[in-house]
């Protein structure tokens, strides 16, 4: 069997002086923080620092006061356990949800667990802790012994044979998948090693539609999602995601217990989180398939009326030019039309046949319900032409078959989270990069917390929030502090930010000849040791191939291995370098000597063609804002802070982020990156970077030789 790594159990395991999060708790009084917070960190064998302290105290502040805060904790502060004490001594359930399954796991599996018994001697009780996900995160008992709805209509449950048989991959992958459905205690996806594909993964789990529901499932009692849900319901800290709280708040679903206290860490991330579950699509395969399903058990008139829908759209969709839709042409707005009311007709016929389904049936009618709702849904909400919503079609070729689509997003998030988050209990955000352009105020307002609803960041004697209309119920705006605790480590010192400003500004070819011989001898400077990210994936390709022609090092290229194989590789060997875009930019943590130079190839606006960005930026202009530097460049401020924050991870590290875009020096812009990036100490002296780069690399540990590819 394997470790419940999900969750802490409250049946034998729990202390007799334990408690369950119904019931009431004394909190401790805030004056006891920092002897918590000591306790926890000499648990987890970490070292206190300030500003792990003056964030604890902040956050027990907030929760004091029913207010709402802001935090940026620098790499290296302790923010998991800053946020993680105050909210156990509080007494009140918190959610803490984050952006990666990297943190979830962290927190579970060793902050909380550490940290529950370092405090257990001064709260007298032990409080429980639970992971939650989405339903389709968990193995579906059903799918893994009735089989998996064909959509195929060659009977009723794809056997292992339709998957191309016991010999062909997928086949073995559902294979692996049912006999760990007998071993795994959790179902959750993410402990199952190796993991399986996502084709496979998608035969043995269902969305929340699609369930049958604990009442009508023979395996409603051993079901892993109601498990883990019902341990949320017992858990003093629940641990989710930022899509499950987009859908607790945004959509109105309560799929998180009640809480009092929410913690979003990673809060970086929020926006972009909640806009992706906020975004639908209507594809022409999720036609298809809907009509698939819909023939086993809808009448023949609702189905014929889907298909004749389905036939039309693919047609308009071959030849559809990618692109901002401001109002629906007639042609399209007639075909999602029909799309919509066939898809209401199939609904209302699935709905006559559901008392007489059969059990075995039970399973086909569901999916068939969820696909038409889906489609529904989406179409109707497309027809619905609001001004808050941006619609566009999109073109893709990631099965070969250069299929457009229709994609609606909401224009901005920041109403619906100040509607969704902050009335019923206290929030804190946190992360390493809130502050752009030297100020919290971009990042609140994109959250929902406008600037002029901010109280003083720091509570003086004569301070009266009451006074100020700080509370939960019928606040017309949220109130919130924001405050920077800073980083421990020493930037100026640890770091040189260098911008290349002899170099020509970019334009929209890749092959910049002079920012690939800066990027050259830079890597030779350094001695490979560089972490390059790239604004697009072709700009990433075209410098990995010019760099393995010119250099000995090895350029490991994002896409060419998984991403988690490829980040190992780079940390093993400090003469290579790796090369990726986007997923680099925040999600590598390689400390020590394997990465010591930074390189951003230019500054990563988004696109002037993206959609939604250059509606969003529009809609700011509209309003008399500064569309640009509200949307883009705040979007690329946010990923040129986490960019370089890749460089120093350690309190030994040292190195260069250098930014071979000269615009970041000679735009009045510039100043506005600057100013978002960590403190490190500055310069455009080409020839001061070679020697510090020299220097380092002359001080760091031996590697191994480099060896001439041939």
């Amino acid at each position: 069997m394997t470790n419940d790594s999900e969750s802490q159990l409250p049946a034998e395991d729990a202390d007799p002086a334990g408690s369950s999060a119904d019931a009431p708790v004394e909190a401790v009084p805030r004056s006891r923080v920092p002897e918590l917070l000591h306790a926890a960190v000499a648990a987890v064998g970490g070292v206190e620092r300030p500003g792990q302290l003056r964030m604890a105290e902040a956050v027990a502040d907030a929760v004091d006061h029913d207010e709402h805060l802001l935090v940026q904790a620098g790499t290296g502060t302790g923010k998991s356990l800053a946020y993680l004490v105050p909210a156990l001594a509080h007494g009140d359930r918190v959610v803490v949800a984050t952006a990666t399954l990297a943190l979830q796991r962290q927190l579970v599996e060793r902050d909380l667990p550490r940290t529950v018994d370092a405090l257990h001697p001064v709260l007298r009780r032990r409080p429980l802790y639970a992971m939650l996900k989405g339903r389709s995160n968990y193995l579906c008992l059903h799918r893994a012994n009735e089989g998996t709805p064909s959509d195929e209509g060659e009977g009723l449950f794809d056997p292992v044979e339709a998957l191309g048989g016991p010999a062909g991959k997928l086949g073995q992958e559902v294979l692996r998948l049912r006999d760990w459905a007998d071993e795994t205690e959790t179902g959750d996806r993410d402990d199952m090693s190796p993991g399986v594909s996502d084709k496979a993964w998608a035969q043995l789990s269902v969305t929340s539609k699609e369930c049958l529901g604990a009442s009508r499932c023979a395996y409603g009692q051993e079901c892993f999602a109601e498990k883990a849900r019902e341990r949320a319901k017992l858990a003093d800290v629940v641990v989710t995601n930022h899509a499950m709280l987009a859908i607790d708040a945004i959509e109105g679903a309560p799929v998180l217990p009640e809480h009092g206290l929410l913690i979003i860490d990673e809060a970086h991330e929020l926006v972009n989180r909640v806009t992706g579950a906020a975004t639908a699509e209507l594809t022409v395969g999720a036609v298809n398939r809907a009509v698939k399903r819909a023939a086993r058990l809808a009448n023949e008139k609702a189905v014929d009326a889907l298909q004749a829908a389905a036939e039309n759209y693919h047609g308009l969709m071959e030849t559809a030019q990618p692109g901002r839709v401001e109002e629906l042409p007639e042609y399209l707005g007639y075909a999602v039309t029909s799309i919509r009311d066939a898809a209401r007709q199939v609904i209302t016929s699935l709905g006559e046949t559901r008392d007489k389904a059969l059990s075995d049936e039970d399973a086909v009618r569901k999916q068939a319900m969820a696909s038409a709702e889906a489609l529904h849904e989406t179409a109707d909400r497309l027809l619905q032409d609001s001004e808050y919503d941006v619609v566009w079609i999109e073109r893709s070729d990631r099965y070969g078959l250069g299929t457009a689509s229709l994609r609606v997003a909401p224009l901005s998030v920041s109403g619906l989270l100040r509607e969704g988050l902050y009335k019923e209990r206290s929030v804190v955000l946190t992360s390493a990069t809130l502050k752009l352009g030297g100020d919290f105020n971009g990042v609140a307002a994109s959250v929902g917390l406008p600037s002029e609803t901010r109280l003083p960041d720091v509570r003086t004697p004569g301070d009266n929030p009451e006074a100020a209309g700080v509370g939960f119920g019928d606040e017309p705006v949220p109130h919130w502090r924001g405050i920077d605790v800073g980083s421990p480590f020493k930037y100026p010192k640890q770091g040189i930010l260098y911008v290349a400003r002899h170099l020509a500004d970019p334009g929209r070819d890749p092959e910049r000849p002079d920012m690939l011989d800066e990027l050259a001898e830079l890597i030779g400077a350094a001695g490979g040791r560089t972490l390059g990210l790239f604004s697009s994936m072709r700009g990433a390709q075209t410098a990995a191939e010019a760099m393995r022609e010119r250099l000995d090092h090895r350029i490991l290229l994002q896409g060419e291995d998984t991403l988690g194989e490829l980040i190992r590789e780079f940390a093993s060997d400090a003469t290579t370098c790796l090369f990726g875009t986007l997923s680099l930019w925040q999600g590598v943590d390689v400390p020590g000597s394997a990465c010591q130079l930074v390189v951003m190839d230019r500054i990563p606006f988004p696109r002037p063609d993206d959609p939604l960005m250059s509606a969003r930026q529009k809609d700011v202009e509209q309003r008399g804002g500064n569309g640009f530097m509200a949307v883009a460049a705040t979007h690329a401020a946010l990923l040129m802070a986490q960019g370089a924050g890749r460089l120093v991870r350690a309190s030994d590290d040292r190195g260069v982020v250098a930014v071979l875009d000269p615009r970041v020096e000679t735009k009045r812009y510039g100043g506005f990156f600057r100013s978002s990036m960590p403190e490190f100490w500055y310069t455009t002296d080409r020839n001061q970077v070679r020697r510090s780069l020299a220097a380092i690399d002359a001080s760091a540990a031996p590697v191994r030789p480099v060896v001439k590819r041939g």
